[in-house]
């Protein structure tokens, strides 16, 4: 069992997978990326702390979180509580919502300095990487997954998740791909067309039919046609709202600064 304490100026790579950390100071780390499954922690303090990420099953002095933070965040964004119709009608109403979502916020980031859309805040990905990221979803979870296409299927310049960056020239996935942010545009608009075609024209029958996960999932996890533009429409919410926590740091670094 490996024991940290004192103090530890990086770890990269590391598999900690039991370690005890004891009488350590961990103010100001940064845990990017980072499986914490089953991390057991007492006596601590956590104060001003930021976390993004799927979290469940976390009890804090004996309370569980998540129930608590799904409410809080669909009293905030009553869009987000759409995507608990998984129906045909549910996603349809769930993509017409995220769609005037996210033209609204294009049409923030139009009236911007130039050069917004390559910004990288705290080594996020930038609004234009973040778009490139639901292009690859796109095309791994409705073109794969619910259509069951096999032949052309992801964008060169689709951004795969981190996880997934070192197999994705497998699929076609151009590493080096800096396409312009209005060809980025233009395929994504293409693609959330191909979404609407799609429930437009999708049965509730087809939409139960088994589909196969894209290729970074675990193949022997069950889906259906309809889980899988979950999925994306999941992936629409989850990163709108940390692109528009960038903009915003954008916008109040700008502000401050004049």
């Amino acid at each position: 069992m490996n024991q940290i304490t004192g103090r530890v100026d990086g770890i990269e790579g590391a598999d900690l997978r039991g370690a005890v950390v004891r009488d350590a100071d961990l103010s100001g780390a940064t845990f990017r990326e980072v499986v914490l499954n089953g991390v057991r922690m007492r006596g601590v303090e956590l104060a001003g702390a930021d976390i993004d990420g799927y979290i469940y099953g976390l009890r804090v002095n004996g309370v569980e979180v998540q129930p608590l933070v799904e409410a809080e965040l669909n009293r905030r964004h009553p869009e987000r509580a759409l995507l608990q119709d998984r129906s045909v009608a549910g996603l349809r109403a769930a993509l017409d919502a995220y769609e005037r979502m996210w033209e609204a916020t294009i049409e923030r980031v139009a009236s911007m300095p130039p050069g917004t859309v390559d910004v990288s805040v705290d080594d996020e990905w930038s609004f234009a990487q973040t778009l490139r990221h639901l292009v690859f979803c796109t095309d791994g979870w409705l073109r794969w997954g619910a259509q069951g296409r096999r032949d052309d299927v992801f964008w060169p310049a689709g951004m795969p998740h981190s996880g997934f960056a070192a197999d994705s020239p497998g699929l076609g996935i151009d590493p080096d791909a800096a396409p312009s942010y209005d060809e980025v545009l233009e395929v994504r608009r293409g693609r959330l067309r191909e979404m609407r075609e799609y429930l437009a024209t999708v049965s509730p029958e087809q939409a139960g039919s088994p589909a196969a996960p894209p290729p970074w999932m675990d193949q022997s996890e069950a889906f259906v046609a309809a889980q899988c533009v979950w999925v994306v429409l999941s992936e629409e919410w989850n990163h709108h709202q940390f692109a528009t926590r960038d903009l915003d740091l954008i916008d109040a670094d700008a502000a401050a600064s004049t």
